[in-house]
């Protein structure tokens, strides 16, 4: 009987009678799993692109790369700025890039301040000695970085590390260009809580 020509025929014409379905039902279901795919695929982009604005656009995430804002900022604890800002304050913690690199830092003087380090020492702004209660460190300045006193260029910042002996900042690095900024740290997310 199989190899009746006419139940061959009638069997090709309507294959999924041979499973006990309609055509007609067969081409809903297709439909409506195309529907649901097509759905998620557009959820699924809609999720990316926001993902992307929040996180490309608006926000970055890191984890700090080293030890240079300890005891505040630790090694390894995941960083959130803010990237749309464009005018920073005298304390704010910036993430920033240069060389290549991506530090993190302090601002201590903006464009047109002039920047020096005292004998004994002490960060010195426009001529006057700062008082840092939060810096446990002494501030030297380094060998082979920039000379000082400077004045900090336009549309410059100038960035210390809040650990003052080793870190790497804007004694070695020069003043950092406001394009070279990625960032205003926002809040810290400590390793150690995660």
């Amino acid at each position: 009987m199989a190899d009746d020509p006419v139940v061959k025929a009638v069997s090709n014409r309507f294959p999924s009678r041979r499973h006990g379905k309609h055509p007609k039902k067969v081409r809903e279901e297709k439909s409506k799993a195309w529907a649901e795919v097509k759905f998620f695929g557009m959820r699924l982009m809609a999720m990316l692109l926001i993902l992307y604005l929040m996180f490309g656009v608006l926000f970055g995430l890191m984890p700090m790369p080293n030890e240079d804002i300890k005891p505040k900022i630790a090694a390894g604890d995941l960083l959130l700025f803010y990237r749309l800002d464009q005018t920073y304050q005298i304390g704010d913690v910036l993430v920033y890039t240069k060389e290549d690199k991506t530090y993190v830092g302090r601002v201590v003087a903006r464009e047109g301040d002039e920047v020096d380090i005292s004998e004994d020492h002490y960060l010195q702004i426009n001529g006057h000695s700062v008082m840092e209660t939060d810096i446990y460190y002494s501030t030297g300045e380094y060998e082979g970085g920039i000379s000082l006193p400077v004045k900090v260029p336009s549309q410059c910042y100038f960035l210390l590390a809040d650990l003052r002996e080793g870190g790497k900042d804007s004694r070695i690095l020069g003043p950092v260009n406001r394009s070279e900024i990625q960032g205003k740290v926002m809040t810290v997310i400590r390793r150690s809580g995660i």
